[in-house]
């Protein structure tokens, strides 16, 4: 049976179980989300292999703080913070990587002939987020979960503690930065 988040009563019962610590129930939660983690992170991952890498940190973070989840937001809105988080940091560790391996700088747009319609613009996105973080670090967290991750206003006000006209302020300053940007 479906809760209105999305998740099923058996998600839940597995989160309890494996909070509670039940180790075969967090081994089963962690292979039920791995999909729904590996979608997440290809939303900012263009290559398939970066995405399962950024994925599997992500759910090795899920695994290892499964116990500071506050019930504050949806369960899939937590997951969907970390797997957010684990695939920007994925980008950018894949970005300093190819600097210091002697790509002075990445070209500002990507290569028609070589990279995919849709890779070239999830790395100009990454770029675009990149350059965000930089301008306006408080915005990035409120876009990101809106407009990649999917979750309503009001969940992303609970996870960032932050009232909700602010955070639709945030997503509205976001997506004019990017706009001009992409």
């Amino acid at each position: 049976m479906d809760s209105d988040d999305g998740t099923t009563t058996l998600e839940d019962a597995l989160v309890a179980r494996a909070r509670a610590g039940d180790a075969a129930a967090l081994e089963e939660l962690l292979r039920e989300l791995r999909p729904f983690v590996v979608r997440r992170c290809s939303r900012f991952l263009p290559h398939t292999h970066d995405a399962e890498e950024a994925a599997q940190d992500a759910l090795v973070a899920i695994a290892q703080n499964l116990g500071s989840y506050r019930g504050v937001g949806t369960f899939r809105g937590w997951v969907t913070v970390i797997a957010s988080n684990s695939a920007r940091m994925t980008y950018r560790r894949l970005r300093r990587q190819a600097i210091e391996n002697g790509a002075i700088e990445l070209p500002e747009t990507a290569d028609p002939r070589t990279t995919s319609v849709i890779a070239g613009t999830r790395i100009d996105l990454m770029e675009a987020l990149a350059r965000l973080e930089e301008a306006k670090p408080q915005v990035v967290e409120p876009f990101v979960l809106r407009d990649l991750g999917s979750l309503p206003y009001e969940e992303i006000a609970a996870i960032t503690g932050t009232p909700l006209s602010t955070v639709r302020e945030r997503i509205s300053v976001a997506r004019t930065f990017l706009r001009a940007r992409l």
